[in-house]
């Protein structure tokens, strides 16, 4: 076994994946073969979420394209098809990265930073093509996450990582409400490339419930606002009966239960087969979040044809066309008012599910890997972004 791999299970099942076709000896595009991720953690990580699994999908595409790929990352890994390799702690590892790409992976020809927050800032110190992949812009999250002053440095350091030192890279972008964040932030929209995240093609349907079943799926952390989901279930629940299904872990669960009324059930994690038919089996997909890149969940809800209640957020309306395939809420009391309006109309419900389905077919890991790797033939295409220290 690779001595660099530290090896444990990944905390999910992973879906079988697609084949896709091996680079052919005749395609003389200038595809990058060497890839590699850089990346704050692995999918096996306990606090992994929607951008570990977009790397997942990515580099495992990637690698059944013929490249070799690898993720370097902090915190606990496990081995894939593709290499990955830990160079340290979840913070300690920005400090390590340069070093470990250069003792233990060596060269490459095309770097992508997964910047979610806290930049690696890779053209300081990285020589050669570089794409930067971002699913958010934290702009307003430090402000939730840290006092003043550390939030100021947080927001200055994010835009610098950014705007300026991938200034001439290619940045890709998860969908265009994160596209207008970062035009927003200064980095010039003609570098600018939207990838969105697909989903796995879905199981063979299973039924629906006949009672009011609702379902949220997420980490259980602050800014995913389950609290607040809890809170309006106590208005709505008169109205409608039924269960509130929570799906996930993370630190607020102990919180949560606590405050919970009745009605609610948390499952913690669960293996894909069981999220396909609570999915399946839901009235409607619950998204309570302040702050998406995408709204992966909501799409594999749409591609079971559950429709989503959700704010009126960047991100989410990307994912949800309000009134055709859910409900972008503007306030609370908008969220329960439409809560209960779709339980009580089961007409409008169905039509919002025919819709999410036609909708999420549009959205597969395949294409993604496709557009993604078109952006690394274009980075790594002679002439184009830098090849030396900035």
């Amino acid at each position: 076994m690779p001595r660099h791999v530290p090896v444990l299970r990944a905390p999910t099942p992973v879906s079988p994946r697609r084949p896709v076709p091996p680079i052919r000896s005749c395609d003389r595009s200038p595809h990058p073969r060497r890839i590699v991720f850089l990346a704050r953690r692995d999918l096996a990580n306990p606090a992994a979420g929607g951008s570990e699994l977009l790397v997942d999908r990515l580099a495992d595409g990637l690698t059944a394209y013929g490249h070799r790929v690898t993720l370097l990352c902090g915190g606990p890994a496990a081995e894939r098809d593709y290499r990955v390799v830990s160079a340290g702690g979840d913070t300690d590892h920005y400090l390590r990265a340069r070093r470990t790409l250069d003792r233990r992976i060596g060269g490459c020809d095309l770097l992508v930073e997964v910047c979610n927050g806290m930049p690696y800032l890779t053209p300081l110190w990285h020589r050669g093509p570089t794409v930067c992949l971002v699913n958010h812009v934290h702009t307003d999250q430090w402000g939730m996450r840290f006092p003043g002053p550390a939030a100021r440095i947080g927001r200055r350091l994010e835009r610098w990582g950014l705007a300026d030192t991938h200034r001439g890279n290619l940045i890709v972008a998860v969908s265009g409400s994160t596209a207008a964040a970062l035009r927003e932030i200064g980095v010039p929209p003609e570098h600018i490339r939207v990838v969105h995240n697909g989903v796995e093609e879905p199981a063979p349907p299973a039924p629906t419930s006949p009672e009011p079943l609702f379902v949220a799926v997420g980490r259980l952390v602050d800014y995913k606002r389950v609290d607040l989901l809890l809170r309006l279930w106590e208005q709505v629940r008169p109205v409608t009966g039924g269960r509130l299904v929570i799906v996930g872990d993370g630190p607020e669960r102990d919180r949560l239960r606590a405050v919970a009324g009745p009605g609610v059930r948390f499952t913690g994690r669960v293996s894909e087969a069981e999220k396909h038919r609570l999915l399946c089996a839901a009235w409607l997909l619950l998204h309570p979040s302040q702050v998406e890149g995408w709204g992966l969940v909501v799409t594999e809800a749409a591609a079971r044809g559950t429709p989503a209640v959700g704010f009126d957020i960047p991100g989410l309306r990307d994912s949800i066309e309000d009134g055709v395939t859910g409900v972008l809420a503007r306030g609370e009391s908008s969220f329960a008012a439409a809560w209960c309006a779709l339980s009580l109309a089961p007409r409008r419900r169905e039509a919002m599910a025919r819709a999410a389905r036609l909708r999420a077919a549009r959205y597969r890991w395949s294409t993604t890997v496709r557009q993604f790797r078109a952006v690394t033939a274009e980075a790594a295409a002679p002439g184009t972004g830098r090849s030396s220290r900035w």
